[in-house]
Protein backbone atom coordinates (compact mmCIF):
# COMPACT_ATOMS: atom_id res chain seq x y z
CA UNK A 1 0.00 0.00 0.00
CA UNK A 2 0.91 3.31 -0.67
CA UNK A 3 2.25 5.84 1.62
CA UNK A 4 2.10 9.62 1.37
CA UNK A 5 3.00 12.24 4.15
CA UNK A 6 3.29 9.55 6.35
CA UNK A 7 6.88 9.12 8.50
CA UNK A 8 8.84 6.24 7.30
CA UNK A 9 8.51 4.31 10.49
CA UNK A 10 4.81 4.62 10.33
CA UNK A 11 2.85 1.71 10.39
CA UNK A 12 0.39 0.97 7.83
CA UNK A 13 -3.09 -0.46 7.21
CA UNK A 14 -1.57 -3.72 7.63
CA UNK A 15 0.79 -3.73 10.43
CA UNK A 16 -0.40 -5.43 13.79
CA UNK A 17 -0.32 -3.30 16.51
CA UNK A 18 -3.61 -2.96 18.72
CA UNK A 19 -3.91 -5.06 21.23
CA UNK A 20 -7.48 -6.68 21.68
CA UNK A 21 -9.23 -4.06 24.45
CA UNK A 22 -7.74 -1.29 21.50
CA UNK A 23 -9.26 -3.16 18.34
CA UNK A 24 -12.84 -3.71 20.37
CA UNK A 25 -12.63 0.04 21.37
CA UNK A 26 -12.13 0.75 17.56
CA UNK A 27 -14.47 -1.57 16.15
CA UNK A 28 -17.30 -0.59 19.29
CA UNK A 29 -17.15 -4.52 20.11
CA UNK A 30 -16.84 -6.03 23.18
CA UNK A 31 -13.18 -8.07 23.25
CA UNK A 32 -15.23 -11.25 24.20
CA UNK A 33 -16.87 -10.75 20.51
CA UNK A 34 -13.44 -10.15 18.88
CA UNK A 35 -12.24 -13.66 20.78
CA UNK A 36 -15.40 -15.30 19.04
CA UNK A 37 -15.03 -13.82 15.69
CA UNK A 38 -11.18 -14.90 15.57
CA UNK A 39 -12.54 -18.63 17.07
CA UNK A 40 -14.56 -18.36 14.54
CA UNK A 41 -12.44 -17.40 11.59
CA UNK A 42 -14.48 -14.44 10.49
CA UNK A 43 -11.17 -11.93 11.29
CA UNK A 44 -8.09 -13.70 12.86
CA UNK A 45 -5.59 -11.03 14.13
CA UNK A 46 -1.66 -11.73 14.40
CA UNK A 47 -0.22 -13.37 17.06
CA UNK A 48 2.64 -12.31 19.71
CA UNK A 49 5.08 -14.80 20.28
CA UNK A 50 2.83 -14.90 24.15
CA UNK A 51 -0.23 -15.95 21.82
CA UNK A 52 -1.04 -12.46 22.07
CA UNK A 53 -3.60 -10.96 19.81
CA UNK A 54 -2.43 -7.79 17.66
CA UNK A 55 -5.07 -6.16 15.24
CA UNK A 56 -4.18 -4.11 12.21
CA UNK A 57 -6.06 -1.11 10.80
CA UNK A 58 -7.24 -3.44 8.48
CA UNK A 59 -8.97 -6.26 11.17
CA UNK A 60 -10.40 -3.08 12.86
CA UNK A 61 -12.08 -2.19 9.28
CA UNK A 62 -13.04 -5.88 9.14
CA UNK A 63 -14.13 -6.15 12.42
CA UNK A 64 -16.80 -2.60 11.35
CA UNK A 65 -17.56 -4.33 8.53
CA UNK A 66 -18.79 -7.66 9.93
CA UNK A 67 -20.31 -5.92 12.80
CA UNK A 68 -22.33 -4.17 10.00
CA UNK A 69 -23.51 -7.33 8.04
CA UNK A 70 -24.36 -8.54 11.75
CA UNK A 71 -26.70 -5.58 12.30
CA UNK A 72 -28.64 -5.75 9.11
CA UNK A 73 -29.49 -9.71 10.12
CA UNK A 74 -26.74 -11.48 8.14
CA UNK A 75 -25.94 -14.68 10.01
CA UNK A 76 -22.67 -15.21 11.16
CA UNK A 77 -21.93 -18.05 9.00
CA UNK A 78 -23.37 -15.83 5.81
CA UNK A 79 -20.66 -12.74 6.97
CA UNK A 80 -17.97 -15.51 6.51
CA UNK A 81 -19.06 -16.83 3.25
CA UNK A 82 -19.75 -12.66 2.35
CA UNK A 83 -15.97 -12.15 3.46
CA UNK A 84 -14.30 -15.26 1.44
CA UNK A 85 -16.38 -14.45 -1.50
CA UNK A 86 -15.17 -10.74 -1.21
CA UNK A 87 -11.07 -12.31 -1.05
CA UNK A 88 -12.04 -14.54 -3.71
CA UNK A 89 -12.73 -11.33 -6.16
CA UNK A 90 -9.97 -9.70 -4.75
CA UNK A 91 -8.02 -12.39 -5.84
CA UNK A 92 -9.50 -12.84 -9.48
CA UNK A 93 -8.84 -8.97 -10.25
CA UNK A 94 -5.29 -9.22 -9.19
CA UNK A 95 -5.06 -12.25 -11.23
CA UNK A 96 -6.97 -10.19 -13.90
CA UNK A 97 -4.57 -7.25 -13.81
CA UNK A 98 -1.89 -9.73 -14.05
CA UNK A 99 -3.27 -11.08 -17.06
CA UNK A 100 -3.99 -8.10 -18.81
CA UNK A 101 -0.67 -6.48 -17.84
CA UNK A 102 0.83 -10.01 -20.09
CA UNK A 103 -1.24 -9.51 -22.76
CA UNK A 104 -0.11 -6.17 -23.41
CA UNK A 105 3.38 -6.99 -22.87
CA UNK A 106 2.77 -9.23 -25.37
CA UNK A 107 0.79 -7.57 -28.25
CA UNK A 108 3.63 -4.48 -27.46
CA UNK A 109 6.29 -7.31 -28.68
CA UNK A 110 4.13 -8.55 -31.40
CA UNK A 111 3.62 -4.72 -32.80
CA UNK A 112 7.37 -4.14 -32.59
CA UNK A 113 8.43 -7.38 -34.73
CA UNK A 114 6.06 -6.53 -36.63
CA UNK A 115 7.08 -2.77 -36.97
CA UNK A 116 10.33 -4.09 -38.48
CA UNK A 117 8.72 -5.96 -41.62
CA UNK A 118 11.11 -8.05 -42.59
CA UNK A 119 11.93 -8.50 -46.40
CA UNK A 120 13.91 -11.62 -47.41
CA UNK A 121 15.15 -12.26 -50.92
CA UNK A 122 16.59 -14.73 -53.23
CA UNK A 123 20.51 -14.61 -52.69
CA UNK A 124 22.82 -15.30 -55.54
CA UNK A 125 23.10 -19.48 -54.90
CA UNK A 126 19.19 -19.39 -54.91
CA UNK A 127 19.60 -19.08 -51.09
CA UNK A 128 16.87 -17.25 -49.08
CA UNK A 129 18.38 -14.22 -47.39
CA UNK A 130 17.37 -10.98 -45.01
CA UNK A 131 17.48 -7.40 -45.92
CA UNK A 132 15.75 -4.51 -44.43
CA UNK A 133 13.06 -3.10 -45.92
CA UNK A 134 13.70 -0.57 -48.58
CA UNK A 135 17.35 -2.13 -49.30
CA UNK A 136 18.28 -4.54 -52.08
CA UNK A 137 20.40 -7.61 -51.91
CA UNK A 138 23.65 -7.49 -53.72
CA UNK A 139 23.76 -8.54 -57.19
CA UNK A 140 25.93 -11.06 -58.50
CA UNK A 141 24.09 -10.48 -61.87
CA UNK A 142 21.46 -8.71 -63.55
CA UNK A 143 18.78 -11.36 -63.69
CA UNK A 144 18.36 -11.49 -59.89
CA UNK A 145 14.40 -11.03 -59.26
CA UNK A 146 13.53 -9.54 -55.81
CA UNK A 147 11.00 -11.57 -53.88
CA UNK A 148 9.03 -10.10 -50.82
CA UNK A 149 7.84 -11.81 -48.03
CA UNK A 150 5.83 -10.50 -44.96
CA UNK A 151 4.49 -12.42 -41.76
CA UNK A 152 0.55 -12.51 -41.74
CA UNK A 153 -0.10 -11.84 -45.59
CA UNK A 154 0.34 -8.21 -45.63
Amino acid sequence: MARTNQHPMAPDDETPVFVISVAAQLAGMHAQTLRQYDRLGLVSPSRTQGGGRRYSGRDVSLLREVQRLSQEGVSLAGIQRILELEDQVEALQSRVKELVAEVEAARSTLEEARSGDRVFAAGPRGDVVAVRPGQRPKRTFASQALVVWRPGGR
